[in-house]
This record gives structure tokens, C-alpha cells and sequence, in this order.
């Protein structure tokens, strides 16, 4: 089995959330054969309970994002896909049982507030975020996770806790050396968390039962004599099961 490595940000983190090219991330990982997504992300805590240096597994989103490209699809190809359940059950079964074998401090389920950055949030926004019931914020898994879901990939993220955001009154301003701070106590529990839980993953399978595997097969609703042939040919790894 092959596990492939995909810093998103780039190496020395050139890249802001709003300028990563999400399309070609997912649609390299694709290419060179890969299933199951696991995306590890630094983010924000909304709720007292889930501190600093606490894992998420989360299994909810909500996309305020504005100023990227998230769709594969558009004009020439137009498709939709269910984002009802965003994340593999599959793979967050899998992420718990390793995290909690490996006690690791974990919580499984919560939304994940998107936004767009690159600045952190007033502290009305946090409020506001606190009041949807959200359990934490960060700036990257949309439209990652749409995207992977369209590619028909196995997905799910294990939030990584490194602040308060500014909602507490303990905490009232994040600052980036704070975060890289608890970031970098977080790296080896996910680098454990991560060899521990793939070996498990490249063992043969059904289709998934969260569907992830066929999330296009009725998504696509331009008809096929209408279907840009050029869009069509960009879309062969992703979409070419269907096209």
C-alpha cells in the first residue's frame, strides 16, 4: 500500500487558504490512485470543552468561504452532489478507534465553521459562530471537502486544536505564535495518529458504505450531447467513471 503526502500550504507555508489551488490538489491525489482522504487541520476552538491540543474528528461543515473556485464542474459539464453527510463514516470510525488507542485527548463529531481569512475573527463573528453550534474554525477543509466528495473520494478531517479563537475571555486575540506554538506540540500525536491508523485503510474493501465511492453516479444533469468536450477532457480522472 501507498500513502501520499500532500502539504497544502506548500513547503514553508507560501500559501494563503484563499490562494491554494484546491482543484488541483484533489484532482493530483486522484491521478496518482489515491481513495481515502485524511485532511489534518489546525483550527479554533468554539466551545470551553474542546481546549487547546484537543483532536476533533469532525463530521459537519459550514462553508463561509466567498473567494475560490469550488466546484470541478460548470459551464459545459453542470453536476450536483449530496453534502449532506461531508465526511466518510468509513475513515472516522477508523480515526477514533486509532486516536482513542492511541489516548490520544479526542472528540468525535462537531461542525467545522470554514471561513475565509486570512485574518482571524472579530469577536462578534466568534460569537456568532459559538451561537450555530459550532465546535471549531479554520480557514482550509472548503472547498476541500466538496471536492473531494465530487472526485469521489473517501474523506474526512481530524481538526487539530491550537486556540480559543477570541471568544474567550482568557484568550481575547489569537496570534500566529501561539498557534504554531500548540501546532507544533500536535505534530507528533498526528504523525502517531497517522501511522498508526493507514496500514488499516489499504486493506481490500466493498464500496463505501457512506457512498463517497459513487457520489456521482446521478449527479451530473447536462445532457450528454450538451457536455463541453474540453471540460469533459479536463474532468477524465476526476468524473471519467461517469463521462
Amino acid at each position: 500500500m501507498r500513502c501520499v503526502f500532500l502539504p497544502r500550504h506548500g513547503r514553508g507555508h507560501p500559501l494563503s487558504p484563499t490562494h491554494l489551488n484546491y482543484r488541483a490538489n484533489i484532482d493530483a491525489l486522484k491521478r496518482l490512485g489515491v481513495t481515502d482522504v485524511l485532511s489534518l487541520s489546525a483550527v479554533g476552538s468554539l466551545k470551553a470543552e474542546l481546549p487547546p491540543g484537543h483532536f476533533v474528528i469532525v463530521d459537519q461543515f459550514i462553508d463561509r468561504s466567498f473567494a475560490r473556485e469550488k466546484s470541478f464542474f460548470g459551464e459545459g459539464i453542470v453536476a450536483h452532489v449530496s453534502m449532506a453527510h461531508p465526511v466518510c463514516t468509513r475513515l472516522g470510525d477508523a480515526l477514533e478507534a486509532s486516536a482513542r488507542k492511541l489516548a490520544l485527548p479526542v472528540t468525535r463529531g462537531g461542525t467545522y465553521l470554514v471561513m475565509e481569512g486570512p485574518q482571524f475573527s472579530t469577536k462578534a463573528e466568534s460569537e456568532l459562530y459559538r451561537s450555530w453550534g459550532c465546535s471549531v474554525i479554520g480557514m482550509t477543509n472548503m472547498p476541500e471537502a466538496k471536492l473531494a466528495r465530487e472526485a469521489e473520494l473517501c474523506y474526512a478531517t481530524v481538526a487539530m486544536v491550537t486556540d480559543y479563537d477570541c471568544w474567550h475571555p482568557d484568550h481575547d486575540h489569537v496570534t500566529v505564535d501561539a498557534v504554531v506554538k500548540v501546532l507544533l506540540e500536535n505534530a507528533d500525536k498526528a504523525r502517531d495518529l497517522v501511522r498508526a491508523v493507514v496500514p488499516g485503510l489499504g486493506a481490500p474493501r466493498p464500496l463505501c458504505t457512506s457512498g463517497c465511492d459513487r457520489a456521482l453516479d446521478n449527479a451530473v444533469i447536462t445532457a450528454t450531447h450538451m457536455r463541453d468536450p474540453d471540460l469533459a477532457a479536463k474532468l477524465d480522472a476526476v468524473a471519467g467513471r461517469v463521462l
